[in-house]
């Protein structure tokens, strides 16, 4: 049974009586460090020497210190930065600092899941994993709302690590909204099989395809953008308020009945298994292995990759579309703040 967790069932004060050092500030990173200070803790940020991050923090109020420092004064070391450095952050300058006693988090499992961190005996290790981008979990908690959370224990030696995750969550903002109880493994697992097989990977498939069939067609490119990608934003919205059966009681009863006929010819059930063999290679770690092994040399399939993507028509013709919206938000706002994620 699902166990969910809110304001009541968490302790502030256990937060509130340890040092955290914050490791990255970009999207979690400045999130977490802002709450937790309006929570009132103890906040320092952790950032390697001549990271462009450092003026930021400081523009913002907080002491920075070295990675190496921040976590021998930290109690609780919460590591932000993406997937790929976190390995070499960890090896080069926290885990001498690792004594029992300590706290290591993390907002995603997977350097744990993988096995490319391994905490030393008498460290707690915790999840806790706003499910949205940095600036809507701080902007969120500044209305006095929150995002929900997900919290997970792999290591739990002190016997007090479930409640300081909690007390974490509810420090940034987390068991306002509500907080779902889970382990590494499937926070790790069923968010890269999420961001692959649906919200990421199958949905930008899914609208590349649908542009390139209706273009190859013959119709404007223009519209074609409408048609499979900028009113996509609305039904996901529908879908994100009441499930898919609101977005069905929203739309016209043609595009309703056209979901369930044509739906199931486009994404039939060899789709469903392709998703079945995503998941397989993300339980195996083969996913692991090659995004790291990719990273470790540099990333020259994923910077391919990337390119490729960026080439393709329907970006020329969203960014020259955009371009003429009257409430457009600008391409370089999305762009800029990628590399701080």
């Amino acid at each position: 049974m699902t166990e969910i967790y809110y304001d009541k069932d968490a302790d502030l004060a256990l937060i509130q009586s340890k040092k955290v050092a914050i490791v990255g500030y970009g999207s979690q990173g400045h999130a977490h460090a802002q709450n937790l200070r309006d929570s009132g803790v103890e906040v320092v940020i952790a950032l390697k020497e001549g990271s462009k991050s450092v003026a930021k923090a400081h523009e913002d109020g907080f002491t920075v210190k070295t990675v190496a420092d921040a976590a021998e004064w930290a109690d609780v070391i919460m590591i932000l930065a993406p997937d790929q450095y976190q390995r070499s952050i960890y090896t080069e300058s926290i885990q001498g600092a690792m004594k029992p006693g300590k706290t290591l988090a993390f907002a995603h499992g997977f350097n744990i899941r993988f096995g490319y961190i391994d905490a030393p005996e008498g460290v707690d290790v915790i999840l806790v994993a706003p499910k949205a981008p940095g600036h809507t979990v701080r902007r969120e908690f500044v209305a006095g709302r929150g995002i929900p959370d997900i919290v997970a224990v792999e290591r739990d030696t002190t016997g007090h690590a479930w409640d300081l995750a909690l007390s974490y969550a509810k420090a940034i903002g987390g068991t306002r909204a509500g907080v779902i109880k889970t382990t590494f493994t499937e926070e790790t697992e069923t968010d890269l099989f999420g961001e692959q097989a649906v919200l990421c990977g199958g949905t930008s498939q899914l609208v590349q395809y649908g542009f390139e069939v209706l273009t190859e067609a013959g119709y404007q490119p223009e519209i074609a953008y409408f048609e499979v990608l900028h009113e996509l934003k609305l039904i996901v919205d529908l879908m994100w308020e009441g499930g898919i059966a609101k977005q069905r009681w929203s739309v016209s009863d043609t595009a309703e009945y056209g979901d369930y006929v044509s739906g199931p010819r486009v994404i039939d059930p060899s789709v469903k298994e392709n998703m079945q063999a995503v998941l397989a290679d993300i339980q195996s770690g083969a996913f692991a292995k090659r995004f790291i092994a990719d990273q470790d040399a540099g990333a020259p399939e994923f910077r391919e990759l990337r390119a490729k993507g960026e080439q393709h028509p329907i970006e020329e013709t969203g960014r020259k579309l955009r371009a003429l919206f009257a409430w457009k938000q600008q391409d370089a706002d999305y762009v800029d703040g990628s590399a701080a994620r």
